[in-house]
């Protein structure tokens, strides 16, 4: 930012007040590219201008500002509500994004003298009412099912009027032959039972089920006293279809009512809030929406804005909200409670639940369509915990492997974006060491493997694991930093009295950093130990055979590799040689070699 921009905002800055309001920011074109509030005006914009601005996307931000409005209000609420109805209006890059529900159906009613009623995922509020979104697909088809069940309304299309009616304009289609719908395009059912039904289906949907069954049952009582019962029984078989969706509704408490539900989880890129309506005791409307973060916005601002949003797209007159902490927020008769216990803590414990699992099913699509942005987020993960340098692309671990110091042997493994690249393992056989001393060996492979990548210009890990404690880590950091001059992270992998991994160390002295044991980035380091375990041992029983097998046929005269080669390959083992029999010998090597042979059994 040059002199002459800096001082020119610092000036707007220098005369602002003290007060509640609201503030954007403008990009070099004049258009609106941050819109805030805040609580003490003045201090919230030059905080943005700190020279020990930490955050490199507010950095960023403070680089395109080139002028900068505000507006002055009485109270940090009418402050919120204008940043809110600013955002909606200018769409500003750096604020945050509201993801858009398009991809959610809805529930139409049209606005005609005949209303239809069907699932949409387009919205034009000039020519009807939309109940929705549905998040949850199933639950809108079952609520459609029921109506459907219930009331016949029309499925057709056209346009029907009472003149049209009246006019002979409409034939009864196959929907009226097979009891679906009562014709009212020929008057077979009048405008005001339709429409009444209508009326019906409108509270239903708002959840108001229990009102519209004391509606029911009344009349059906009535009908009944009049010896009505064929029609009593057509009401009873609507009373009990909703009495089913009722009972299979969540009901928390009758005395409960009219009451709004939200909570939020969030992560580096984006925010989840989860919305419960409850109406006598059920929950009637429940939606989950994400926010793309583009700030440093915190939890506290995300859900004060989700509260906005979802009452004005719900309409939602609520005079009770409950939420998981305190928000700076005040609406005008309206009650914001933080349970600690009953009926209200478990709503609330429902909310968190429902966004929870929103938030893994969203990551679990994402990881799907983009299979590397799980191997980032794990990645991440570890670099976060550690404090690494960088992402630990490559990842390198050994382990050693002996019994009683014969046939020692060391596995390398190497995972690339937290995959494992076979191609990459490398083996080592011991070479300086006698007897059984892992620590020995284990500077020994590190040496041989590092001093060889230094030699080739070879690729060096982002981070190395030991499959072992402090004393593992130590012996690498003394080849690593001490012998080679290297800059590569040691890390180590301990076990409990179990023999089960349960900590990570790191840095010298080592510390045990807290990862979660059931954490995708714990899972990696446990995936990679169990993988150099294996890698090692199945090495060094390879090597034990190839001796065994060896000290063997090698003592008989006359054998040479390629009649040993002979006999392994149709016997499979020196075992299966001693058991057989001279006939199947002679077969396979000869009779002139078969005397050599045979002397095996013998020594069995």
């Amino acid at each position: 930012m040059n002199e002459e921009r800096r001082e020119y905002l610092h000036g707007i800055i220098s005369n602002l007040q003290e007060g509640p309001g609201c503030y954007q920011y403008l990009d070099n074109t004049g258009k609106i590219i941050y819109v805030g509030k805040a609580k003490n005006l003045k201090r919230r914009v030059n905080s943005y201008f700190n020279k020990d601005q930490k955050s490199p996307k507010t950095r960023i931000l403070v680089s395109k500002i080139w002028d900068i409005k505000y507006v002055y209000v009485k109270t940090e609420q009418d402050a919120l509500l204008m940043e809110n109805n600013l955002i909606k209006r200018y769409k500003p890059r750096y604020n945050v994004l509201l993801k858009d529900d398009k991809s959610y159906p809805s529930i139409c009613i049209t606005k005609e003298e005949y209303p239809r009623i069907f699932k949409t995922r387009n919205i034009d509020r000039r020519g009807a009412v939309y109940y929705g979104p549905y998040s949850n697909v199933g639950a809108l088809s079952m609520l459609l099912d029921l109506i459907k069940q219930i009331y016949p309304i029309r499925t057709c299309h056209f346009p029907i009027t009472t003149e049209g009616i009246k006019g002979g304009k409409y034939k009864v289609c196959l929907e009226y032959h097979i009891k679906n719908c009562l014709a009212p395009c020929v008057g077979k059912q009048s405008k005001e039972e339709y429409n009444k039904n209508i009326d019906e289906i409108r509270e239903i949907l708002k959840g108001n089920v229990g009102e519209i069954n004391r509606q029911l049952k009344a009349e059906m009582m009535r009908l009944a006293s009049e010896l009505r019962f064929e029609e009593a029984q057509i009401v009873k078989m609507k009373y009990d279809a909703l009495e089913n969706f009722k009972n299979k509704s969540e009901v928390v408490s009758q005395v409960l009512h009219n009451i709004d539900v939200y909570s939020i989880e969030d992560d580096q890129d984006s925010a989840y809030v989860n919305y419960l309506h409850i109406t006598n005791g059920c929950i009637n409307q429940a939606f989950t929406f994400e926010y793309k973060k583009r700030m440093d916005e915190s939890p506290e601002d995300l859900l004060a804005m989700g509260i906005l949003d979802m009452r004005e797209r719900y309409k939602s007159k609520s005079k009770e909200i409950i939420i998981p902490f305190p928000i700076e927020l005040e609406l005008e008769n309206v009650t914001f409670t933080i349970p600690q216990r009953g009926d209200k803590r478990t709503l609330l414990e429902l909310s968190q639940n429902n966004v929870k699992q929103y938030k893994v099913d969203r990551l679990k699509q994402m990881e799907k369509l983009n299979p590397e942005q799980k191997a980032v987020r794990v990645m991440k993960e570890l670099q976060d915990a550690m404090h690494l340098p960088k992402l630990p692309m490559r990842i390198e671990c050994f382990d050693n492997s002996n019994i009683s110091g014969t046939d020692a042997v060391a596995g390398c493994v190497v995972f690339d974006k937290t995959k494992p690249n076979k191609k990459e393992y490398r083996t080592y056989n011991i070479k300086t060491v006698e007897g059984p001393d892992d620590y020995a060996s284990m500077k020994e492979v590190v040496r041989r493997r590092y001093s060889r990548i230094l030699q080739e210009n070879g690729q060096f890990p982002d981070l190395i694991i030991t499959d072992g404690g402090k004393g593992q880590m130590e012996v690498v950091r003394e080849v690593i930093d001490d012998e080679l001059h290297l800059n590569i992270p040691i890390a180590g992998l301990a076990k409990d009295n179990h023999h089960r991994t349960n900590e990570l160390l790191y840095g010298f002295p080592p510390i045990v950093i807290g990862i979660k044991t059931d954490s995708l980035s714990f899972k990696l380091l446990t995936h990679i130990q169990d993988e150099v375990h294996r890698f090692a041992i199945a090495f060094h029983r390879n090597k034990r055979s190839k001796r065994q097998v060896e000290s063997e046929l090698d003592k008989l005269p006359g054998i040479g590799p390629k009649t040993k080669e002979a006999l392994l390959k149709h016997f499979k083992s020196v075992a299966r040689i001693k058991n057989a029999t001279e006939e199947e010998i002679i077969s396979v090597v000869g009779k002139a070699k078969s005397k050599a042979v045979l002397s095996l059994k013998k020594e069995k």
